[in-house]
């Protein structure tokens, strides 16, 4: 590939990622900026995946990491500690880890769009977990197994099935336009 194809390549991605950013600050007002719906939905979640399937890891993590922090900064929610910061972890791993086992699998289809995004999604959650507990730990607070079973999974339920359902039909849509191709090596 010439560089100027690289070029545009990289220019592209990197609008795309400007594009989730924006779309993982929007999709929260649609819940109302109500925290426990947001905390059953996960809007922000949706971009991050969708960014890491299609510009790669490295631009996934790093929307992951920006998009709770920045979006913490300019409306306050997520409140930046412990939140916004344990999201920032949690999607970016995310967005390295659906990007990463997506890029591996030779033959792309909807099937291994779900390969690569329930891996991710359990190493966010442990990821998120692991990130409460340290910085509540520092804060003089208490993360139990409860609270990172409930948080992390019981409350989650609505949002993990919306992700289940509407990333791999975004993809296969985007496939059936021409925009984005699954890969038929």
């Amino acid at each position: 590939m010439k560089n100027s194809d690289l070029g545009k390549v990289y220019l592209k991605k990197l609008c795309l990622s400007a594009m989730f950013i924006a779309i993982g600050i929007i999709l929260p007002f649609f819940t109302g900026q109500i925290r426990e719906i947001g905390n059953m939905l996960l809007p922000m979640h949706i971009p991050v995946f969708l960014c890491g399937l299609i510009c790669g890891w490295q631009y996934g993590g790093a929307v992951g990491l920006v998009l709770p922090i920045l979006r913490s900064l300019m409306f306050g929610m997520p409140t930046i500690f412990p939140n916004a910061l344990g999201m920032a972890a949690e999607l970016a791993v995310y967005g390295i880890t659906v990007g990463l086992i997506y890029v591996c699998i030779k033959r792309q289809n909807v099937l291994s769009v779900y390969i690569a995004m329930i891996p991710a999604m359990i190493l966010g959650r442990i990821v998120w977990g692991t990130m409460q507990a340290v910085l509540l730990g520092i804060s003089g607070g208490a993360f139990t197994w409860k609270l990172f079973f409930a948080g992390a999974f019981l409350n989650a339920v609505p949002g993990i099935a919306l992700q289940l359902i509407l990333v791999p039909a975004v993809m296969s849509v985007l496939h059936l336009t021409g925009v984005v191709r699954f890969r038929r090596d």
